[in-house]
């Protein structure tokens, strides 16, 4: 059979044949046979030369997919917004559909929290990537004058955990009411901490994704 000579286009293209089948079928019900047989012709081999699991295609998927769409970037390029407004930028931004297959993509992943390898690789993505870029924002918030903090670090940990981990069913369950009751929590939080993120339209959109 033929075989992509180029490791990082065989790589796409078992993350292409990956994402299309979590997707379509979920990514309990798809199999390593079933992404080989969407490879277009490449091997299990070949499969096995950059993987060893499916769970290592999904964790590379998902961060693919962070850093091809990645909103705080996204939000860097949006010139004459304040730090504050930045961060409700990305907020409203990971609502929107041209994000969906990566939302659907993290609910799959959030199914399987509950193995240590997957919760720690969120922990060690939050802590070392997601935190540090939240603080970088706010600190430009800080100096425009729209956050009033004293320890940007603390508080972009602090947010991060809040919205990253608290709100997270999977690793603590909750009820959808109990859920909106969370995330007020954390508007409530975060307004008193001087990071007042949670206005009207994000609040309205949360309601909607919660079936508030």
């Amino acid at each position: 059979m033929p075989r992509n000579k180029y490791p990082e286009e065989t790589v796409q293209t078992i993350l292409d044949a990956a994402l299309k089948l979590f997707l379509k079928k979920g990514y309990e019900d798809t199999t390593i046979l079933d992404i080989v047989d969407e490879m277009g012709g490449l091997t299990r081999g070949a499969f096995y030369h950059h993987f060893k699991s499916k769970e290592e295609v999904l964790l590379a998927l998902t961060s693919k997919m962070f850093y091809d769409n990645n909103l705080f970037e996204h939000a860097k390029e949006e010139k004459g917004l304040t730090g504050l407004e930045k961060i409700k930028f990305m907020l409203v931004e990971s609502f929107e559909e041209s994000n969906s297959n990566y939302r659907k993509i993290s609910m799959e992943v959030l199914k399987l929290l509950t193995s240590p390898r997957f919760l720690k690789s969120l922990i060690d993505d939050n802590r070392d990537i997601v935190a540090p870029m939240y603080q970088e924002i706010i600190e430009e918030g800080m100096r425009d004058g729209s956050i009033k903090t004293e320890n940007p670090k603390l508080l972009a940990e602090l947010f991060t955990i809040l919205t990253n981990f608290w709100m997270i069913p999977t690793i603590f369950p909750c009820n959808e009411k109990e859920s909106w009751e969370r995330f007020l929590f954390i508007k409530e939080l975060t307004d008193k901490m001087g990071l007042p993120v949670f206005d009207e339209e994000i609040l309205e959109l949360c309601r909607k994704s919660m079936g508030q």
